[in-house]
């Protein structure tokens, strides 16, 4: 059976075993809770206001045209599973356990519909332009069939926000609420098969990728790793969150639970801002940085709910047909395979696929790599490290991307030398070896640029370049110089300054009052990760 096939055969049985327990005569009005990337009982607006009102169903819905799209990974879904797992034990606990289906969203929703009246709460989501458009049908199909619907916002993201100007202010009244504890109890829907929680192979998916989980999904979990963080980690966040080999322990390691919902950003805000009341002036200005990454987050997120085209538009238009005709597939092929001959980079895109996990600045690295050196259009590169990192979260990807690519209208080109890159956050070179074993006889001092040494020492070593390890695919200074004179070109033409100041009109940070002839610079990559 087909993927696709296979998923609309379970779709089907969903629609058709699972209701048919439902009697027609004298319907209960239920509330269906719709859970999307909010998997958590606790600080779940739609779920105590369900609760409040009679009975309750919670609802995830696995549909099709999400899990084959070109951002989504099987490792994605393992995440959501166990998270689904833990969210079902915790409301099933509270009397209603949660209910699985697979089938296109509006599909499911009107095949309860069509059972009894309901009332379809959930979060506003700002998601890929997949789930953008989805939204869009279901407000108009709810609206044309008469169904009430409350989409409740979520965190720090303002939908239809009239302007910049007010986004902090909203954002942090919004975020002053306190955390809602889950309902002590949920009225449940007799006689819903609650559905099982499909595997990858009962979903046609190929099986997660990653060798090394190094993160598991589920609220419980994502509460200790928050305690974690704050009370043992968190102290080395500020100095220890750019090299791969401190950041692993110093980052948060929250981004993958804010990204799918098993903890709130009020949730982490509050929790921070108690510990912050207490801490230490070291860990106090940890504690600081943090906060800082948490308003960049929401700011990052709500560029993607205001313009949801920049996940396939550049930012500035200007910038069109500047890489998109000259797109190397032999080059993108080595840099997703980390085979492109520069250790560190190569060691990042390893660990990446390996474990869904990368730090900020290595990410930026990566990336101004594929843009800069490569010379890769951002798009196709975006998509794919969108399934590698198990945290994807499209408002801050896409802009981001866009940003180390060169497209948003930032004054600065964000360059990285990879060799310094790796002598800086490397010195001994355990990291590139950790992940590029044919380099674990090579000298430190040679680790970082092994085709600088001798080809007797490389014999010795064990690593002959392009042999065990490949050479450089390209001349990263000649490259970036290259880059730079034909990213000149593009900021000589005069409509480039009106595209930028419209870009930061509507997209800009005003954390602090500036003209918009001077746009803020915005940090160069979220230190969540």
């Amino acid at each position: 059976m087909s993927h696709l096939s296979h998923m609309s055969h379970l779709s089907h049985m969903s629609h058709l075993s699972h209701l048919s327990h439902l009697s027609p005569a004298q319907p209960i009005p239920m509330n269906i809770v719709w859970f999307k990337r909010d998997l958590r009982a606790t600080d779940h607006r739609p779920l105590v206001e369900a609760a409040r009102r009679g009975q309750v169903l919670p609802l995830y819905i696995v549909e099709p045209s999400v899990i084959t799209a070109r951002d989504f990974d099987p490792a994605h879904w393992s995440f959501i599973r166990e998270s689904l797992i833990d969210l079902r034990e915790a409301l099933a606990q509270r009397g209603q356990p949660l209910i699985v289906r697979v089938g296109e969203a509006i599909d499911v929703l009107k095949a309860f519909a069509a059972m009894r009246p309901v009332t379809i709460w959930s979060h506003e989501e700002t998601g890929n332009w997949l789930t953008y458009q989805r939204d869009r049908h279901f407000r108009r199909w709810t609206r044309e069939a008469g169904i009430e619907r409350h989409e409740l916002p979520s965190n720090g993201v303002i939908r239809r926000l009239a302007s910049r100007d007010d986004w902090s202010k909203i954002r942090e009244e919004r975020l002053a609420g306190p955390v809602l504890p889950a309902p002590e109890r949920l009225i449940p829907v007799g006689g819903v098969d609650p559905g099982e929680i499909p595997s990858l192979a009962d979903l046609g998916l190929s099986p997660d990728r990653r060798t090394t989980a190094m993160q598991r999904g589920g609220e419980r979990i994502a509460r200790e790793v928050l305690s974690s963080f704050l009370e043992e980690r968190g102290i080395g966040y500020r100095g220890g969150i750019s090299s791969p080999i401190t950041a692993e322990h110093a980052c948060s390691r929250l981004s993958p639970y804010l990204a799918w919902g098993n903890l709130s950003t009020r949730q982490a805000l509050v929790a921070l801002r108690e510990r912050m009341a207490v801490a230490t002036p070291r860990w106090g200005a940890s504690l600081r940085a943090f906060e800082s990454r948490l308003h960049w987050r929401c700011h990052f997120i709500q560029k993607l709910e205001d313009e949801p085209e920049i996940e396939f538009r550049n930012f500035v238009r200007a910038y069109d047909g500047l890489r998109e005709a000259e797109f190397d597939e032999t080059l993108f092929s080595a840099w997703q395979c980390g085979e492109t001959g520069y250790p560190m980079i190569d060691a990042c895109l390893r660990m990446l696929v390996a474990t869904g996990w990368l730090n900020f600045r290595m990410r930026s690295m990566v990336t101004a790599f594929a843009a800069y050196d490569l010379w890769l259009h951002w798009e196709r590169p975006a998509h794919w490290l969108a399934r590698q990192f198990l945290d994807y979260e499209p408002g801050i990807h896409y802009p981001q991307i866009q940003m180390q690519s060169g497209t948003a209208g930032h004054a600065t080109i964000r360059l990285y030398n990879p060799v310094k890159q790796g002598q800086d956050q490397d010195p001994t070179g355990a990291f590139v070896r950790r992940w590029i074993p044919a380099l674990r006889r090579v000298p430190d001092s040679f680790v970082h640029a092994p085709w600088l040494l001798p080809r007797e020492q490389q014999e010795s070593a064990e690593c002959v370049i392009g042999r065990d390890y490949p050479a450089p695919i390209v001349n990263h200074q000649q490259a970036v110089t290259k880059a730079r004179g034909r990213i000149a070109v593009v900021r000589r033409d005069p409509t480039l300054r009106e595209e930028v100041l419209r870009v930061f009109a509507r997209h800009g940070s005003r954390k602090r009052t500036e003209a918009i002839s001077a746009p803020q610079r915005e940090p160069d990559q979220l230190r969540l990760f």
